[in-house]
């Protein structure tokens, strides 16, 4: 058997995070629920499928509706509430291995713009034959 994309475990912890959807005035279609929207989203980004290419067999909705919903929950700052909330409770179940862990420069910014080392040379036009 396949393990589920969203476990019930890992939707309860999720779940309170997620802002609640105002009522529509005008009425409309039913919004698709947030828990079928995080499923979507979760195989597109696990599969790397394109998000036209979501199965309707998921019961999802369409691969633009979940996009719509995970750009609102990035510009909201779910999506980043979500990941410290995951990070928090699999380090309070010592499920993170630290000693692997890797930052480098495209992570983190420097401060203060870091120190140079070396003065930088300027470069002037060259007499050398061009190979275009």
């Amino acid at each position: 058997m396949a393990m589920p994309l969203l476990p019930d475990a890992l939707w309860n912890l999720i779940e309170p995070l997620l802002p609640t959807p105002t009522p529509k005035p005008q009425g409309g279609r039913p919004r698709l629920s947030d828990r079928a929207c995080l499923q979507g989203v979760l195989f597109v980004l696990r599969s790397g499928i394109p998000w036209r290419m979501l199965p309707q067999e998921m019961n999802s909705g369409s691969g633009m509706s979940c996009w719509r919903r995970l750009r609102d929950w990035q510009e909201a700052g779910i999506w980043q509430l979500i990941h410290f909330v995951l990070l928090d409770w699999l380090a309070r179940y010592g499920q993170i291995d630290w000693s692997r862990a890797v930052v480098d420069g495209s992570s983190v910014r420097p401060v203060f713009g870091g120190h140079r080392r070396d003065r930088i040379r300027p470069t002037g036009p060259s007499w050398a034959a061009s190979a275009i």
